[in-house]
């Protein structure tokens, strides 16, 4: 009887009062069954509703199919950039795998080496694995392919004639004479070492290049920023005897003289190059090594390397 009793005067006492705390641990009795929300429980998180809602972000990807006869277009996204990676590539892919798998972008190392995700990003190029996510939730960010390259689909150009430009300066060590016997490599003393330094470390992205409006004008015949750096990289390397050679190629008034320092792919390039400077170093080069006696040496020269291609 006194067990009765004590049994129903703590089921009043638990009536009354919602919530019981006994070790820091919380109980309820919930004697409607009511289904517990923001407005009957008092313990509901409304700041975790708030972050989750705030945290969402727009991205504004432009998306293009040529399997479709559908003209290309800008797709938004909305991303929670507190449950993402904090660079742009962790974005797509995270578009990618949980949103949309048919969003098609160039990836690789994720470190800014192997330059595969250059893209355009709020009107700058640069690799997406190495621009951070602007974190103000109102403003939306715009992702496009390189500038003015044919695109295969959505965020990856074509890069064939990017390519073909940079095999056409012969990019790799030339020499005339040959190894000694025994002779594994050719040395060069640590100031022409350094003579490389901020000329070696590209990339090839085409971030500066596609950036350049030299570029846009003639993609045919102006070698553009990366390809002429590439070039005078060969040019001051103490190991390669074919300066002179390099140097003939490189007179041309479109191939080099298209340069009208821009400067838009110093300020773009994601390695910190400067291939301005690089441009401007080998029209020098190419003037003080070019009298009026070269200019006809280098007429001949031109004449017997059409008759090889012929």
């Amino acid at each position: 009887m006194a067990k009765a009793i004590e049994s129903q005067l703590v089921t009043q006492s638990l009536n009354k009062v919602l919530w019981k705390f006994s070790n820091k641990c919380k109980f309820s009795v919930n004697k409607e069954n009511v289904p517990l929300n923001k407005t009957t429980d008092p313990f509901f998180n409304t700041k975790s509703e708030k972050k989750n809602k705030n945290a969402l972000k727009k991205f504004s990807i432009f998306r293009y199919n040529p399997l479709t006869n559908k003209r290309p277009r800008m797709q938004t996204f909305e991303i929670d950039i507190d449950k993402c990676g904090p660079m742009v590539l962790d974005v797509l892919i995270k578009i990618k795998d949980e949103i949309d798998s048919t969003l098609s972008f160039r990836r690789s190392c994720r470190e800014g080496i192997c330059g595969s995700c250059a893209m355009n990003i709020d009107g700058k190029n640069g690799l997406a694995c190495l621009t951070e996510v602007n974190k103000n939730k109102n403003e939306t960010t715009e992702i496009h392919p390189l500038p003015n390259l044919y695109i295969l689909k959505d965020l990856v150009p074509d890069l064939t004639n990017f390519y073909n430009q940079y095999k056409s300066i012969d990019p790799w060590l030339k020499r005339k004479t040959k190894k000694a016997e025994g002779q594994k490599e050719f040395y060069q003393s640590i100031e022409d070492r350094k003579k490389l330094d901020g000329l070696y470390e590209c990339i090839l992205c085409a971030s500066c290049s596609t950036s350049c409006p030299s570029y846009w004008w003639n993609p045919d015949s102006y070698l553009g920023p990366a390809a002429l750096m590439q070039s005078y990289r060969w040019v001051v390397d103490s190991r390669d005897e074919y300066t002179e050679e390099r140097l003939m190629e490189m007179n041309d008034t479109m191939k080099l003289y298209r340069c009208h320092g821009i400067m838009n792919c110093t300020v773009c390039c994601p390695k910190g190059l400067d291939p301005a400077k690089a441009i401007k170093n080998m029209k020098k080069m190419v003037q003080e090594n070019f009298s009026a006696d070269k200019v006809k040496l280098h007429s001949n020269y031109l004449k017997e390397k059409m008759k090889k291609e012929v």
